[in-house]
C-alpha cells in the first residue's frame, strides 16, 4: 500500500491513503506519533454540503459511528469517523475502555494531536470544501469540547451526551466555531450543574453556543441497545444536529 507522508506544525506526523468514489466507504490510515489509526470515511459525491467528523464513544470506532457516517453521506455531507485509540488497541471490555480514555484524559496534548491527525489526513485525501463540523458521542462529546478549547479551526462543534467538565487550566477563549450541546437532564455523568457551568464559561468567552436538554434522558440516550437509550431523545437530538448543520 502506497502512502504519502506529511509533517504538521502541531508536531505530529501522519501517513494517509485512500481512494474515494462518491457514496463509497473507505478506511483512512494515518499516524500520530508511533501509533497507527484507521478512520472510516464516506464521500457525498462531487458537490458535498460540507464535511462532518465524528468522534467515537469510549468503546472505540465501530458499526455505530459507521452507521452515522452513512446517514450523513446520504444527506449530502462528506463524513469521517475518526479513530482515537489506534488499530492495535485492545478493546474487549470496560477495563480496556477505561485504559484508552484515561490515557488521553491524562495527556491532553496527545488527545488533541490524535484529533488533529485524523482531520488532517481526511483533508489531504478528499474535497473538504465548505463548512466543517466535529461531533461526538459520550467520550467523543468530551473530545469535541477538547478540540473546541484547543482552537481547532472548524466551523462547529456538537457534543452528544458528552463529559462537560473543563480541565484545570483550560477555557474557551481560543474557540473559533459555534458549539451545540445535546444533553439529557438525568445524565449521571455530567449533570445539570456541569451544563450550567459550561454554558457560563462559553458565555464569558463570547462563544456562539446553544444547548438542547432532553427531559429524563440519561447518559447514552442515543445508543440503541444501551440501558439509557431513549428513542424520542435520540430522534430529537439528530434533528437538532441537522438544523445546526443547515445553520452553520
Amino acid at each position: 500500500m502506497t502512502r504519502s507522508w506529511f509533517t504538521l506544525v502541531t508536531s505530529f506526523a501522519f501517513s494517509a491513503t485512500a481512494a474515494f468514489a462518491g457514496g463509497h466507504s473507505q478506511s483512512v490510515f494515518y499516524k500520530s506519533g508511533d501509533k497507527e489509526f484507521s478512520a472510516y470515511a464516506m464521500t457525498a459525491g462531487s458537490a458535498p454540503k460540507g464535511t462532518v467528523y465524528i468522534i467515537h464513544d469510549w468503546n472505540g470506532l465501530d458499526s455505530y459511528e459507521q452507521k452515522r457516517v452513512g446517514m450523513l453521506a446520504d444527506l449530502g455531507y462528506n463524513a469521517v469517523a475518526l479513530d482515537l485509540f489506534g488499530v492495535d488497541a485492545k478493546l474487549e471490555g470496560f477495563e480496556d475502555y477505561r485504559r484508552e480514555t484515561g490515557a488521553l484524559y491524562k495527556d491532553r496534548n496527545e488527545f488533541r494531536n490524535r484529533i488533529n491527525a485524523g482531520i488532517a489526513a481526511a483533508e489531504a485525501l478528499f474535497n473538504t470544501a465548505g463548512k466543517t463540523v466535529l461531533m461526538g458521542y459520550c467520550f467523543g462529546g468530551a473530545a469535541v469540547l477538547e478540540a473546541a478549547r484547543s482552537g481547532s479551526d472548524l466551523d462547529g462543534f456538537v457534543s452528544f451526551h458528552g463529559g462537560l467538565t473543563t480541565p484545570e487550566g483550560q477555557d474557551y477563549t481560543q474557540t473559533r466555531g459555534e458549539i451545540l450541546v445535546l444533553h439529557g437532564s438525568a445524565d449521571p455523568v455530567s449533570g445539570m450543574d456541569d451544563l450550567a457551568s459550561l454554558l457560563q464559561q462559553m458565555q464569558e468567552a463570547e462563544v456562539v453556543h446553544n444547548a438542547e436538554v432532553f427531559g429524563g434522558a440519561r447518559h447514552s440516550f442515543t445508543i440503541e441497545g444501551s440501558r439509557d437509550f431513549d428513542a424520542a431523545a435520540e430522534r430529537k437530538s439528530w434533528d437538532a444536529l441537522l438544523r445546526f448543520l443547515d445553520e452553520v
